[in-house]
């Protein structure tokens, strides 16, 4: 089974998140947190600024580790370490996706959600309404 590890972002600003849209293969039209794979000696950090700067145009400044997730998919095996990030420079651009946008937390539970990314979701609201949990 091949295995993929991968770093996505969950940049909050002004009380929202972004999330992004996949264009592309079989999960297209689903949601969510940008991100992508990390290249041979490159740190989570560093992947991240990169992923968020070749895929949506603008800087990030990773902050902290949310929550690290597996998940089995029908033909590999994910691992996805997820960094809430603030937006340091640059507007969000679209690239590679087919829509973005900024959610409230409220919003989180509501979208039709990457099957990865849905515990992501959880943890984020958790994080977001009760920051004293982790």
């Amino acid at each position: 089974m091949k295995k993929i590890e991968v770093v996505a972002a969950a940049v909050v600003e002004n009380h929202k998140v972004l999330i992004t849209q996949r264009s592309f293969g079989e999960f297209a039209g689903l949601w969510e947190f940008p991100g992508g794979k990390i290249e041979q000696g490159e740190s989570h950090q560093d992947a991240l600024i990169r992923e968020i700067s070749e895929e949506l145009a603008f800087d990030i400044h990773p902050e902290t580790l949310l929550i690290t997730v597996t998940y089995q998919y029908p033909s590999f095996h994910l691992t996805m370490h997820v960094y809430v990030c603030s937006r340091v420079n640059g507007m969000p651009t679209l690239r590679e996706h087919s829509a973005m946008k900024w959610v409230t937390v409220s919003q989180l539970s509501l979208i039709d959600w990457l099957p990865a990314d849905i515990e992501v979701a959880h943890k984020l609201i958790q994080t977001l309404v009760h920051p004293s949990i982790k």
